[in-house]
């Protein structure tokens, strides 16, 4: 979707999203949406959305278990310590 529409803020600093938005984005009352500042922009991003791109991008890394990690560092120090 790639149109422009205009909100306005109301006294309790909100804005409404119109049906046609909500329905287009495939949200609807209570779900989470991330806001983020990008220069002069407001970006909402759903929950489900920048969950699935941060599992994406750091998927290389499910086979690291860092705590396995640090336990074999220091295994191995206390290894060369005993010698």
């Amino acid at each position: 979707m790639t149109s422009s529409i205009s909100l306005q803020l109301d006294a309790q600093g909100q804005l409404i999203l119109p049906l046609a938005v909500q329905q287009a984005l495939g949200i609807k009352a209570g779900d989470i949406l991330l806001a983020h500042l990008e220069n002069d922009r407001l970006i909402l991003e759903k929950n489900t959305v920048v969950k699935q791109k941060l599992k994406s991008r750091f998927k290389h890394l499910d086979s690291l278990s860092l705590a396995d990690e640090l336990i074999q560092t220091r295994r191995h120090e206390a290894i060369q310590e005993n010698r």
